[in-house]
């Protein structure tokens, strides 16, 4: 389970709060104060599935958790697909080596029988979005190099079957999944690699239209707008095509680089309708790809690694394994 943010202290007197959201961050304006999602845990086997994590610095910038799945004594050099991951946390909090999602990839790695690049990269607003987006850019370049067996990391080199390579995240993570696959769409990816799927879980989107989930946590919505400028200080807004891909100007979405698309969203989570929009959006732009949609009832936003033993956690990660095996 997820750990419980511990209590922060006081606000300081002696700085300006540009952003807070208790108990997990408050951004003065000279600095930042983490209270969740920074705490680190080490690379290990996990002794209930026998998933086996190791990390990868790939530049000064970007680094990786990588997990690879207890391979099969019959067949040790099997190949695996592979999900590059990147995490969420609104660009300003998560990491790729704290304990929550350490435990999600030692269950769904086991569960889905993948290879999985859990990428870290810089977070805001120490680095402003669009740092985000070109360090995932850079993980997914160093995931495929491994193309053809080569490469210098021997898990990606000898198991990874790149005809099944998929990005995936949630919440700003699948913000940033869906900015990575545009990219591949306009400059292609080295090596003639291709994204086979994307997986968006409860993406973080917004826009300056109203949905009806946004009545469900008015607060709640109008924190995320108020996130969104300062995580991007040079944005235009919640129009802004980063954060708002269906608005005018924004790159064309039948552009996007893959053939198949999973969109997990939660009955209760304020991002919902954002998340079915994409999927509707997606459907009918011209892309000639497969899109899903599967809903968590009663669930609200990245309820899966809060509560990842109850129901709805089980059954979104089956339609997700289920979706990267097909």
């Amino acid at each position: 389970m997820a750990a419980v943010p511990t209590a922060p202290p006081p606000a300081a007197a002696d700085d300006e709060i540009v952003y807070e959201s208790m108990p997990c961050i408050r951004i003065y304006k000279n600095r930042v104060e983490r209270y969740f999602g920074s705490e680190f845990v080490a690379a290990s086997t996990d002794s209930a599935t026998g998933v086996v994590s190791r990390d990868r610095t790939i530049s000064p910038e970007v680094s990786a958790r990588l997990y690879l799945p207890r391979l099969d004594a019959d067949a040790p050099a099997a190949k695996l697909p592979v999900l590059v991951y990147y995490h969420g946390g609104g660009f300003c909090l998560g990491s790729a080596f704290n304990p929550t999602f350490h435990a999600y990839f030692n269950n769904f790695a086991a569960l889905a029988n993948v290879l999985v690049v859990s990428v870290e990269y810089r977070l805001a607003p120490e680095h402003p979005v669009p740092a985000a987006y070109a360090d995932s850019w850079e993980a997914l370049a160093w995931a495929v190099s491994h193309v053809a067996g080569a490469g210098d990391e021997p898990w990606l080199a000898d198991h990874a079957d790149f005809s099944r390579l998929y990005l995936g995240g949630e919440s700003a993570g699948a913000n940033i999944a869906h900015h990575i696959a545009m990219r591949a769409g306009a400059e292609g990816l080295a090596h003639g690699a291709k994204i086979h799927g994307l997986v968006m879980i409860h993406p973080y989107f917004l826009g300056s239209n109203k949905v009806c989930s946004d009545d469900l946590d008015a607060t709640a919505r109008e924190s995320l707008g108020s996130l969104w400028r300062v995580m991007c200080p040079a944005t235009t807004g919640e129009d802004d095509p980063l954060i708002n891909p269906f608005v005018d100007g924004a790159p064309g979405l039948e552009a996007l680089a893959c053939g198949r698309v999973l969109v997990c969203i939660g009955e209760g989570d304020v991002l919902r309708d954002r998340g079915r929009l994409y999927y509707d959006r997606l459907r009918a732009s011209g892309w000639s790809g497969e899109a899903e949609i599967w809903q968590a009832p009663g669930k609200g936003h990245t309820f899966h690694l809060l509560e990842p033993l109850c129901d709805e956690a089980v059954a979104q990660d089956k339609v997700i394994s289920e979706f990267l095996n097909r």
